[in-house]
């Protein structure tokens, strides 16, 4: 099989799966299996409709990179760095994505793709802040202390989401779906909540931060 570099060089590959991942290279329809990356720097690559398969890449930082059409099972990318990474229709499930800042990578063509999605993966601890994330799917994930402050989450999918401790403000969520969420806290005053769709008893919590009584007693 050969790769094509970013400088237009054809490169033998010695196999699709478990090898190493370089700096200035295109991967297009691989698959990378069982890849121990901790602390490592790929700059300036671009990978398109590849797989990453009981992956670790803790740590290790991805730099001017394109994802396009990625998908990662199984995999670690816990405390990953992306500073200026395009990122566009990536699948992310049974994943641990801890401490990542999203913020960091290229947003201006994401929404040439699909939406994120998250699929029982852990998110805890990273953050969103002020990004367009239209559609986002983060289902039957861990999402502690996740900032979503300013963030544009219409349409989103939350259900079954664990939203302990994230943070919202300024934050759009007309018609996402926050059915079988718990544990977040969310300030109608200050948030979109136009067509969000809510389910008991979790949606109680909203009315105890505009203090509501329900006690419905009669005096």
């Amino acid at each position: 099989m050969l790769r094509t570099d970013l400088h237009g060089q054809r490169v033998r590959l010695c196999s699709a799966m478990g090898e190493n991942i370089c700096s200035q290279t295109q991967y297009q329809d691989q698959i990378f299996r069982e890849e121990r990356l901790k602390l490592c720097k790929i700059a300036a690559s671009e990978f398109i409709n590849c797989r990453f398969i009981d992956c670790s890449l803790v740590e290790s930082v991805f730099h001017e990179c394109r994802f396009v059409d990625v998908s990662f099972q199984g995999c670690d990318l816990s405390l990953l760095q992306i500073p200026e990474c395009i990122l566009s229709g990536l699948r992310f499930e049974d994943s641990k994505l801890i401490g990542v800042n999203w913020t960091l990578a290229d947003w201006s063509a994401a929404k040439l793709g699909g939406p994120l999605y998250f699929s029982r993966s852990i998110l805890s601890h990273s953050t969103f802040i002020g990004l367009d994330l239209i559609e986002i799917q983060i289902r039957d994930c861990m999402a502690v202390d996740v900032d979503f402050r300013e963030t544009d989450l219409s349409s989103a999918d939350f259900s079954g989401t664990d939203l302990a401790e994230s943070l919202f403000g300024n934050t759009n969520l007309s018609n996402a779906d926050l059915r079988s969420a718990r544990n977040y806290t969310i300030d109608p005053g200050i948030n979109n909540l136009k067509g969000t769709k809510f389910s008991m008893p979790e949606a109680l919590s909203l009315l105890y931060i505009m203090d509501i009584d329900l006690s419905g007693e009669i005096e």
